[in-house]
């Protein structure tokens, strides 16, 4: 199999997914109809908004481009789905902190990546991103994490459940590697806790032949299946559920913290600025609200 083809299938598997996990989360927008709301909640089931972008490379020449898909409804307060393939070249301060990128800057990356915040502070917040990159190497990277303000131990558990049984499937080293790696890269050092209840994070699944890329990619589809059979039952578990102001202040200081880890410590925003990807897109993990006090 040759780079193009693993370009070509890794973009089309995103883009898919990217699909399936809009319908599902439209669906649960239509089974909360009656869920406590929001004052500036819409009157009706929330609907994903589309943009398309494209960027031009350092260089000035093309540089790919991708679709932002953002819902603001009842059920969720807000949430992004979006999918990239960009290309061109790294500038050369920054692909000298990517492996591969030393000695020739040229890349390309797709992937998926969605953050949910959630009207309820019952239903926790939650992030999951997928990815293929290439440089001189490629390899993959991704993972998924549950955020929640008011956490409850069914929901983790359940959440950790699916992403185990989909590490387990692949290699038995899998889950505890990569949900350790995961409480370690979600740690927010400046107040020493961690941002949510863990889940898995994996980078650096190279593919130096066909093999190797098959059985890494196969990996990264089951994490985006395991996503869709993990996260929207325990959305449903828990949107009807009563809240009143302590619990909606206790949400909102929450994704206080949730903002600064994205805006201090997150990887894929600083991928995102230093390539010249769409901020909106980039920064569309930052929650509609917080609060600091």
């Amino acid at each position: 199999m040759d780079l193009a083809t693993m370009k070509e299938r890794t973009a089309d598997w995103f883009r898919a997914l990217r699909d399936r996990i809009c319908a599902a989360f439209e669906a649960l927008e239509d089974e909360g109809a009656h869920a406590p709301a929001l004052p500036e909640a819409p009157p009706g089931p929330g609907r994903f908004q589309r943009t398309a972008w494209t960027r031009t490379d350092h260089s000035g020449a093309p540089g790919g481009g991708g679709e932002m898909s953002l819902m603001k409804g009842r059920v969720f307060e807000k949430v992004g789905v979006n999918i990239s393939t960009v290309y061109g070249q790294f500038p050369p301060d920054f692909a000298k902190t990517i492996p591969g990128a030393e000695e020739d800057p040229r890349f390309f990356a797709t992937g998926i990546s969605l953050v949910a915040h959630m009207a309820n502070p019952h239903v926790p917040a939650v992030h999951m991103n997928t990815r293929f990159l290439v440089t001189t190497r490629a390899w993959f990277g991704g993972g998924a994490d549950l955020n929640p303000a008011l956490p409850r131990e069914e929901d983790t558990r359940a959440f950790h459940a699916e992403l185990k049984a989909a590490c387990d499937a692949h290699h038995p080293d899998h889950w505890p590697r990569f949900s350790a790696w995961c409480d370690e890269y979600f740690f927010i050092r400046h107040r020493n806790r961690a941002r949510g209840v863990g889940g898995i994070f994996y980078d650096y699944l190279e593919c130096p032949d066909a093999a190797t890329f098959e059985a890494h990619f196969a990996f990264t589809r089951d994490v985006g299946e395991a996503f869709l059979r993990a996260f929207p039952p325990i959305v449903r578990r828990r949107m009807a559920e009563p809240f009143g102001p302590d619990e909606r202040r206790a949400l909102l200081r929450y994704r206080g913290l949730y903002a600064e880890f994205n805006l201090v410590y997150d990887r894929g925003t600083v991928f995102g600025l230093r390539t010249g990807g769409n901020v909106e897109a980039i920064l569309m993990s930052l929650p509609p609200e917080a609060r600091w006090d």
